[in-house]
């Protein structure tokens, strides 16, 4: 059974967290790693180093719009092959994110949470609420 009292609150905390995360991983890539330095480590993998640019941008503006709570479910979405690329690259070190050069456990979870804020939507104090005439279906206020 679920709470309507509680489901909309549930997915801000959600929202919030998630969109702080991205944010997070984008001024890491940009401020310890340098954009240069993750554009090399992706063709370490041997990605375009220029999708780490892309990347940067993605998680900087989806996790600025997860966090602000618009189109957070079509966001989480798009953001979902970013974190399997994450899933991807450090699946060879193992499952633990504590291993060296990190695991795949946490990129995975990442996953899963993505999907959940799709499944959720915005929840509380999303700005898409303040939206007149926005399409509302599914949507958790």
């Amino acid at each position: 059974m679920i709470d309507d009292r509680t489901a909309p609150y549930a997915a801000f905390v959600l929202r919030a967290a998630l969109g702080l995360m991205f944010i997070a991983h984008a001024f890491l890539k940009y401020s310890v790693f340098t954009l240069p330095g993750t554009a090399k480590f992706f063709e370490s993998l041997g990605l375009p180093g220029p999708l780490a640019y892309l990347t940067f941008a993605a998680e900087l503006v989806g996790g600025a719009l997860i966090l602000a709570g618009l189109g957070t479910r079509w966001v989480a979405l798009a953001l979902v092959p970013v974190l399997l690329g994450a899933t991807w690259a450090h699946a060879g070190n193992g499952w633990l994110f504590t291993a060296p050069n990190g695991g795949w456990e946490y990129p995975a979870f990442l996953v899963i949470a993505a999907v959940t804020q799709a499944l959720l939507g915005d929840g509380k104090f999303a700005i898409s609420t303040l939206i007149p005439n926005r399409n509302i279906q599914g949507a958790t206020a």
